[in-house]
């Protein structure tokens, strides 16, 4: 990407990938003069954790700061500059889910922006299927199980946001989404029959989509490292790594060092090698459905 380049306009990519681009490349300047987090936090009147989360993508930036930290790193050329403020622009951009904050974790949005930007996306559910694969009934009761006692209006706007996301899947150019399903997830019912039969169905329709692969882990395959449902998300525009996503009961953790990248890579292909392959998958989806 040349100094002056923003996202293209052709791209998929929305404001938090333009602030992971933005916070990559301020790091970059900031380690080239050899300045800290602490000593960068101190020249915009911030902490060291601010500056931590600019670069990382996790909070939108004031045009003023970047133009400060610039001049800090003595970052004085132009275009670097045009091109920076650019980014800056396309940050400040509002997505969809922005309708949706009053129902949103604040921890969750950043996920967001990530999964709508990403080429590529690898999954292993545990407990659920992916949010991306979901009918809305059984996302409806997966969203009733996490938020006991919340309204029912608070319980359809979530679901709502679930939906939303699943647009992804028929866009003009989707992400290539590799997912691997735990049995875990189809033989513990999170609803009634009829709301798994369908979801069964649905996950046979989304096997059949050219851009996903979806493999089911079985119990045969016996235990698994994973530890957990974690994602891990890639994208084609320059000088973003590799993100692993981890969701917790009240939170999450957003992995991007590169030894922590290396073993969630290592952990996903285990388990891909260890699931049943694409066509054994619906095969074994079919023939669950028939039990049903």
């Amino acid at each position: 990407m040349s100094p002056a380049a923003g996202i293209g306009d052709g791209a998929r990519a929305g404001s938090t990938v333009a602030r992971m681009m933005l916070g990559g490349q301020l790091r970059r300047h900031r380690e080239a003069a050899g300045i800290t987090p602490d000593e960068a936090g101190y020249h915009i009147r911030a902490s060291r954790a601010k500056i931590s989360r600019l670069e990382t993508g996790r909070a939108r930036c004031k045009e003023r700061d970047v133009l400060d930290l610039l001049a800090l790193y003595g970052v004085d050329d132009a275009e670097t500059v045009a091109g920076l403020l650019v980014l800056v622009s396309q940050a400040r951009a509002q997505d969809w889910w922005a309708d949706f904050s009053d129902v949103l974790p604040a921890w969750f949005e950043p996920y967001l922006g990530m999964e709508a930007s990403a080429s590529v996306i690898r999954a292993f559910d545990l407990q659920f299927a992916s949010g991306l694969f979901q009918t809305e009934e059984y996302a409806r009761a997966v969203t009733v199980l996490g938020h006991r006692g919340a309204r029912t209006s608070e319980i359809e706007r979530r679901v709502a946001v679930r939906m939303k996301r699943q647009e992804l899947l028929t866009a003009t150019d989707p992400p290539r989404v590799w997912a691997v399903l735990d049995e875990a997830a189809l033989r513990r019912p999170a609803a009634g029959t009829p709301v798994m039969r369908a979801q069964v169905r649905r996950l046979l329709e989304v096997a059949e989509m050219p851009a996903v692969t979806l493999q089911v882990l079985p119990f045969s395959a016996g235990a698994q490292d994973a530890g957990g449902t974690f994602t891990i998300l890639r994208f084609t525009e320059g000088g973003i790594s590799d993100v692993v996503y981890v969701e917790q009961l009240t939170g999450a953790t957003y992995v991007d060092k590169p030894d922590a990248l290396d073993y969630h890579r290592d952990v996903m292909n285990r388990l891909a090698s260890a699931a049943l392959a694409p066509a054994a998958t619906v095969s074994f989806l079919a023939a669950m459905l028939r039990e049903m």
